[in-house]
């Protein structure tokens, strides 16, 4: 097999089981499902053109990321990545509540209200939380693939799930303690 045939081949390997993943975290950046698409092919098509420079044995998960992201920033040329601190406060612990019509409905509506928070968010809040809590992806592989440090991961994680509870607390009419 010829040396490109077996780096295409090494590249559906690997690449192929992400589609998926890739799909819906750009659907969540892009909040369009064509520009979803066009992104995702997009970074196939670089990741594919640039597989000579992947790293073998390095983690490709986030290095495919990385090139989904920086491909959304690119077609956003007015993003910045800047973050203002913020405090972080306690967590608060839900109930458990029994299935029941209604719960099963306030549940319904929760999801709803949480799909949309996560939508509002500023995109580098957006993209830490469905890395780390939709895609389950460590720290050190979100640090990878953002190309931030660790400590920087975990603090904008923390933010932005600050920023997401507070969103939630408007829009449910919680009190504060309670979310």
């Amino acid at each position: 097999m010829p040396k490109d045939s077996l780096r295409t081949a090494t590249f559906e390997e690997l690449a192929v089981p992400l589609f998926d993943q890739l799909y819906n975290f750009a659907h969540w950046l892009a909040q369009d499902r064509s520009e979803a698409e066009d992104l995702v092919q997009e970074t196939y098509a670089k990741a594919l053109k640039g597989f000579a420079s992947f790293e073998q044995g390095t983690n490709f998960r986030a290095w495919m990321y990385r090139i989904l992201r920086n491909t959304f920033l690119t077609s956003r040329s007015g993003l910045k990545a800047t973050v203002p601190l913020e405090e972080e406060g306690e967590d608060a612990a839900m109930p458990s509540v029994p299935d029941t019509p209604e719960s099963l409905l306030i549940d319904q509506l929760n999801q709803e209200a949480l799909q949309q928070g996560i939508a509002e968010l500023p995109v580098h809040f957006r993209e830490i939380v469905l890395m780390a809590d939709v895609e389950e992806m460590s720290y050190q592989e979100i640090a990878q693939a953002l190309s931030i440090p660790n400590g920087t991961v975990m603090s904008r994680l923390a933010r932005a799930r600050k920023a997401l509870r507070e969103s939630l607390r408007k829009k449910l009419g919680v009190r504060s303690h309670v979310l």
